[in-house]
């Protein structure tokens, strides 16, 4: 049986990470591209040297062109620039947009039946610039955005209790922005709601931290943004795709009336599998959950008028 390949558009940190996690879980073929002659060659080298070690195997391609990624079956996009410290996500919009639009056209031009992952920032404005420019179908084109934010959730409701990260699941829907909507209904703890373990002021607290997740990383770091969590969260999702496992995750997705909501990207719960996003998921939500998710679309509707692409 053939290996499934990977492609990773932009050899950066959370390219280059999501390249390395992908081989440690000996998932497929990996392609690196990226503009800065050398970069994805010299990255992919590396990764493929530590497979001895490491004990995984499989084909490992560093390029400046895109004539590798050719027979891609999933083509994640992390292409773009890193927000620095004080800028929004937003502040990315125009200059990413030129770089995610040409990323996408070769994508399309190359590898016209694969899916796109997007991780780029603005996530939900990009993931949308990639629907519109490569003119595949909702299903193959999606975003990494809920994963993450979902984990940081995690993350930080585990450090609270004192428990184990892995026993906890939690849900973030909206923009991947200062508009998340964290659920802290339809967050738990091996099954007990969060809500009945936490008090609401400090769980008010934890919710707010996990809006400012990635903003407090970038002030940490001073001259860039994470990378270890979102590779981790883009992998799998790529590994739900590979292997079918039809896990129901929040992801950037096409609203076509769900929750209310059209003709934008936004992240929704949704099953993921190897068709892509095989559905979208409607919770119960309450009205002031309902609130914050239209409110996080408004937010992102405004932005697609300035993006020129809506239609």
């Amino acid at each position: 049986m053939a290996r499934k390949k990977v492609s990773i558009i932009g050899a950066g940190n959370v390219g280059a990470t999501t390249a390395l996690y992908l081989a440690e879980d000996n998932l497929c073929d990996v392609v690196l591209v990226d503009v800065v002659e050398g970069l994805p060659q010299g990255k992919a080298l590396d990764i493929a040297e530590a497979g001895p070690i490491r004990g995984y195997k499989g084909s490992f391609v560093g390029s400046n062109e895109y004539g590798p990624i050719e027979g891609s079956d999933v083509v994640v996009v992390t292409a773009g620039l890193a927000r620095k410290p004080g800028m929004s996500r937003e502040d990315l919009l125009n200059k990413n947009a030129e770089i995610v639009g040409g990323v996408t056209q070769n994508i399309a031009r190359y590898a016209p039946d694969s899916m796109i992952l997007v991780v780029s920032n603005p996530l939900d404005l990009m993931t949308y610039l990639a629907w519109k420019v490569s003119k595949f179908p909702t299903e193959r084109v999606f975003g990494q955005a809920g994963v993450l934010d979902s984990i940081r959730f995690r993350t930080f409701i585990a450090m609270e209790l004192g428990v184990s990260v892995s026993d906890v699941q939690g849900l973030v829907l909206g923009g991947h922005g200062d508009s998340m909507v964290p659920l802290p209904r339809f967050t738990t703890v091996s099954g007990v709601p969060v809500t009945e373990l936490i008090a609401p002021a400090r769980l008010g607290e934890i919710v707010q931290r996990t809006r400012d997740g990635g903003a407090e990383i970038v002030k940490l770091l001073k001259t860039g943004s994470a990378y270890y969590a979102p590779a981790a969260s883009t992998v799998q999702m790529v590994d739900a795709v590979l292997n079918d496992h039809k896990r129901l995750v929040a992801a950037s997705v096409y609203a076509g009336g769900q929750y209310g909501l059209r003709d934008m990207y936004i992240g929704l719960p949704v099953v993921l599998g190897a068709k892509g996003v095989e559905r979208i998921v409607e919770l119960p939500l309450s009205d002031e959950e309902m609130a914050g998710l239209r409110k996080s679309a408004g937010i992102y509707k405004e932005s697609l008028a300035e993006l020129k692409v809506t239609g």
